[in-house]
């Protein structure tokens, strides 16, 4: 693996291995998610029976992760895990870190204090395209009657159906506020009095423990493989554009060479030869990048399929090259410096596109696709453009000449 990618993934590697110890000590990670303020610290404190997760009422008092073991006895590995709100103010990272750790819990939770706002729904379909089990919790249900309760968690159900199943769309109510009761004494003066209440999370603690019960030995292992995959296709991924970084760098520089042994030699027609070799070297050289390596014969085949799809689709400008050629021959070479400046730069471009076509070839697994090579060579003329590849022929060939001057 490219060393930069292994340094760009460091991290994710970390975290695959912290996921496998998860695995192996059969660790569950329950995550919390929701708004700033609806309440996700409440909640767990309410699971868990003691305020261990910071609660405040200044605007996201989460601004970092915590997790903390949910002691009960049949509870063994799992643990609740607190995050920051998704609406922070200037909270982008903070909404970052949100997203990555429910994306390695196993099982979310998911709070709302009402109908579901449209950053929730945003946020909501996010969650669910990452394949977790996910609790629906409507908190702060103390603060509606009966019948708007029912009304909201009706509505809340019919705008999920068929995504989040009724039975984990549950209400809760992890901090109430204080019931005011009216005391009338017996000479008829009157009182309040503040009750503290507790409390109520009980449908959303039940509903949790019928899902541990039921899949908890294979939630973490789904979750691992689920993460694993996407680990994986984001290396596939990051290689990938390692190697085209690469590549990029490797044509220039061959193109760089062919231009100028094209220009510079002034031996009639032996600069094409001088210009196949160069091809030749840069396709073996890609065919090593990408793991696929060719000898020179096999990179001559592969050059002359491509150069047969260039010649059908860009002929006029190969035979201003053999013009150019031709011209040298029957000047004995003495306009050598006439063309030399334009024939370099149509031998520069000439191996752009062969290099290319090549790197498309090697990153399909040494295929050209359905389309077949003249698609892929037609697709990369159409997305190239000549005029300005010229201009930075020109550029790179003068420079390097005024270099070795």
């Amino acid at each position: 693996m490219p060393p930069p990618v292994r340094k760009a993934l460091a991290d994710d590697y970390a975290e695959l291995a912290r996921m496998l110890e998860k695995l192996e000590q059969g660790h569950v990670h329950i995550a919390v998610f929701g708004e700033v303020s609806v309440g996700k610290s409440s909640l767990l404190n309410a699971l868990v029976g003691e305020d261990l997760f910071s609660t405040s009422p200044l605007h996201g008092e989460t601004r970092s992760s915590a997790m903390v073991a949910w002691e009960e006895q049949r509870s063994g590995g799992v643990y609740l895990v607190d995050t920051p709100g998704i609406n922070e103010v200037e909270g982008e990272a903070r909404e970052t870190l949100a997203r990555d750790v429910a994306a390695r819990s196993d099982l979310l939770l998911f709070v709302v204090d009402g109908d579901l706002s449209a950053a929730e729904r945003t946020a909501l379909d996010g969650l669910l395209a990452m394949g977790r089990p996910l609790i629906v919790v409507l908190n702060k249900s103390d603060r509606y009657t009966d019948d708007e309760l029912a009304g909201l968690l009706e509505h809340i159900r019919g705008s999920l159906e068929e995504r989040v199943a009724p039975e984990n769309i549950l209400p809760a109510s992890a901090d109430p506020a204080p019931r005011v009761r009216v005391i009338r004494e017996a000479d008829g003066s009157e009182h309040e009095e503040t009750e503290e209440r507790e409390p109520d999370v009980e449908a959303v603690r039940r509903r949790l423990w019928e899902i541990l019960d039921a899949e908890g030995k294979s939630l973490a292992a789904v979750n691992a493989s689920l993460f694993a995959g996407q680990f994986s296709e984001e290396l596939g991924r990051r290689v990938i554009e390692v190697r085209r970084q690469v590549a990029e760098r490797l044509v220039r520089t061959y193109c760089i060479a062919k231009g100028i042994a094209v220009a510079l030699n002034p031996v009639p027609v032996a600069d094409l030869f001088a210009a196949a070799m160069v091809d030749a070297s840069m396709v073996v050289h890609l065919s090593r990048l990408y793991g696929m390596p060719l000898n020179r014969a096999e990179a001559g085949s592969l050059i002359a399929t491509i150069a047969k799809q260039m010649v059908a689709l860009m002929g006029t400008v190969w035979a201003v090259h053999f013009v150019s050629s031709a011209i040298k021959f029957g000047t004995g070479g003495m306009s050598v410096m006439l063309t030399a400046g334009a024939q370099g730069a149509v031998a520069y471009y000439g191996t752009y596109i062969i290099g290319r076509a090549a790197e498309r070839y090697f990153a399909q697994g040494k295929s050209w696709g359905p389309g077949g090579p003249k698609l892929v060579v037609e697709e990369i003329l159409e997305s190239v453009d000549r005029e300005s590849i010229l201009a930075q022929a020109r550029d790179d060939l003068k420079s390097r000449l005024k270099a070795s001057a």
